[in-house]
């Protein structure tokens, strides 16, 4: 499989199979054209070859050298390639940028650094090669175990003596040196996170006349390689494994860590041992800490216990899960609720409930990684349309016939850049092409509308066919649901696995909630504060030149752009006295990098106003 887009390579791989498992997997290398991080392809050539003779090879040894930074990468690439017996290795290593434009790769003499390829636009490509493992599903890239394959057929090339190559993808900073005397020798660091670029030299040593023979066994030798499974007696352990990837998200400034609240959630708390302004807590309406809240969680306690001791389906299900489903339809506006462990689960729950093979989902690009995975686990065909843009999902169903079940979903509220989906288009574009709607307003039930009850209430419109949210932002506590008809809700309790074969949450969150929804529902003041917070805050920051968009969420993002700028900002914010969070790729694309600040209703106007100042100053210092 081959797939391009505007004549640019995007994708590639091949597989060899029986004969009976050739229509499958062309599905799957077709579904993995079309969802590579590149970018979607506008030209897919799927070709089917018999094998001929096939040599069977077994695999290199690995080694695995953890480096910490792209620099260091290719100065390792050097030691290694003259540890192979290269002596020029710099030089090749400067050579290197030349290969990242070629469909295939460069064929270097080791010696004499001259060019052997026929084509050098074209490159010389390792092809007509798999392992010995079972395919199964190929619609993912294991770039691991696909570059151990091509580097095996490489180094058994007549000829050869080292390889050195960088992975195109944008999401792997992996790179590796190979010959048969080093083995695949795996360097973890050789690029920075999100750099599109990748190459890759052959280094040929012998007579020209040899040359030919070389590419012939590179281009058309079929080559089964073996791939022992890896143990701990082979010297691998999975403490080594995992080190090594995460020496790779720590070199691409990617690490995360939790930060210890020493105090309960509201506008200010004490993180990491020191009192913060918090501007990142989805507690928008701070029912978290509300007194009415926590003594209906204690009372819950005390009388049902601490947690519920069952699925819903045996003995999971108390009073309050009921008294809860019945006040969430109500506040909903809509016939039934489900309960859900998590939020998260509500999503996946209800996507892999409602979807199946012989289905297809169309997906906002910028829905939240809960919807991504549960149309991932689903089973049913995925697409993808750009994000908010109802002409493409009206195109992109009009290219859905055939299908058992269309399904379109989108977030309510967006929570990287909080706006909202247009409801009324969204539900009249599902209408006209066939699709039953979903919508998750996580960030949208106790945000949006003039009492909370979420977009359809906003735009004064119907519900979605199903709204699913969570218990854990504007209310304060823990918890999902999925909510819509009554046929839905006994639908999901029948079919929704996350739902069947979870525990039940414990009457203590679940009464919390409940409490939670009450006094909302008694003071929609509180959304109005909260509104009117969001719109001073985002007064005060346009005030001192800080661009920002407005919002009818909690979420206000503040555009940065480069990664380590929106880190040091987001540090300087925190020396200042504010938790206000980077968010950067692969959250959001390489380059839109953005403080992510969330208000709260409780925030004063000191405060915000003292925020805004200290977001400017630190984006100040941020790109020093």
């Amino acid at each position: 499989m081959r797939a391009s887009r505007g004549g640019e390579h995007v994708s590639g791989a091949e597989r060899i199979v029986s004969e009976s498992a050739v229509p499958r997997t062309l599905a799957s290398l077709a579904k993995r054209a079309l969802t590579h991080s590149k970018g979607k392809p506008d030209f897919i050539n799927l070709k089917v070859e018999e094998p001929g003779e096939v040599v069977r090879l077994a695999a290199l040894p690995v080694t695995t050298n953890a480096t910490s930074s792209a620099e260091e990468g290719r100065r390792l690439f050097a030691e290694l390639l003259s540890a192979a017996g290269v002596s020029r290795a710099e030089e090749i290593m400067g050579m290197f940028s030349g290969s990242y434009s070629m469909r295939g790769a460069m064929l270097v003499d080791a010696d004499t650094l001259e060019r052997l390829e026929p084509d050098r636009a074209r490159g010389v490509r390792a092809t007509r090669m798999d392992s010995d493992s079972p395919c199964g599903d190929v619609s993912g890239k294991n770039h691991f175990a696909e570059a151990l394959v091509l580097a095996t057929k490489v180094a058994n090339a007549p000829g050869i003596v080292g390889e050195i190559c960088v992975s195109d993808d944008p999401d792997y900073v992996t790179g590796y040196v190979a010959s048969k005397g080093l083995g695949y020798q795996r360097v973890t660091v050789v690029k920075e996170m999100g750099d599109p670029r990748g190459g890759r030299i052959f280094l040929y040593r012998g007579p020209r006349e040899r040359v030919a023979e070389t590419i012939r066994f590179l281009e058309r030798q079929t080559v089964l390689v073996e791939v022992p499974q890896p143990s701990p007696a082979a010297g691998r352990t999975l403490s080594g494994d995992l080190s090594a990837d995460l020496a790779e998200i720590e070199s691409a400034g990617l690490s995360r860590r939790c930060r210890v609240l020493a105090s309960e959630t509201g506008p200010t708390a004490v993180v990491d041992g020191e009192e913060l302004v918090v501007l990142s807590s989805n507690d928008y309406l701070d029912l978290a800490r509300d007194e009415r809240v926590v003594q209906a969680a204690a009372n819950a306690v005390r009388r049902w216990g601490a947690g519920t001791g069952g699925s819903r389906l045996t003995t999971g299900t108390q009073p309050p899960h009921v008294a809860l489903e019945r006040r969430i339809a109500e506040f909903k506006r809509v016939e039934a609720a489900v309960l859900y462990a998590t939020g998260y689960m509500a999503n996946v729950g209800v996507l892999t409930a409602l979807a199946g093979k012989g289905d297809v989902v169309l997906s906002d690009e910028l829905n939240h990684a809960s919807i991504i995975d549960g149309c991932r686990l689903s089973g049913a065909e995925v697409l993808v349309y750009r994000h908010a843009d109802m002409d493409d999902l009206r195109g992109k169903l009009a290219e859905c016939s055939g299908f058992r079940r269309r399904i379109a979903v989108s977030d309510g509220v967006f929570s990287m850049d909080g706006d909202l989906l247009d409801l009324p288009s969204f539900l009249e574009v599902c209408r006209a092409g066939g699709a039953y709607s979903v919508v998750d307003e996580a960030h949208a039930t106790g945000v949006v509308g003039a009492t909370g009850r979420g977009l359809a209430e906003r735009f004064g419109c119907a519900s979605p066919d199903v709204v699913v949210g969570t218990l854990s932002k504007a209310l304060g506590s823990d918890g999902g649901f999925a909510c819509g008809s009554a046929v839905l809700s006994e639908y999901l309790r029948n079919k929704s696995r996350p739902f069947i074969f979870s525990t039940a949450p414990g009457c203590g969150a679940v009464a919390a909630a409940d409490a939670a929804l009450a006094v909302l529902e008694a003071e929609p003041w509180r959304v109005e504060r909260l509104r009117e917070n969001v719109a001073f805050f985002a007064g005060e920051l346009s005030r001192r030149g800080v661009s920002v968009a407005a919002s009818e969420s909690a979420i206000l993002p503040i555009a940065v752009g480069d990664e380590r700028r929106a880190v040091a900002a987001s540090e300087e914010l925190r020396r200042r006295g504010f938790l206000v969070p980077a968010i950067r790729y692969p959250t959001v694309a390489k380059g839109a990098a953005r403080l992510r600040a969330a208000v709260m209703s409780s925030h004063d106007r000191l405060c915000l106003s003292a925020a805004a100042a200290a977001v400017a100053e630190a984006l100040v210092v941020g790109e020093a």
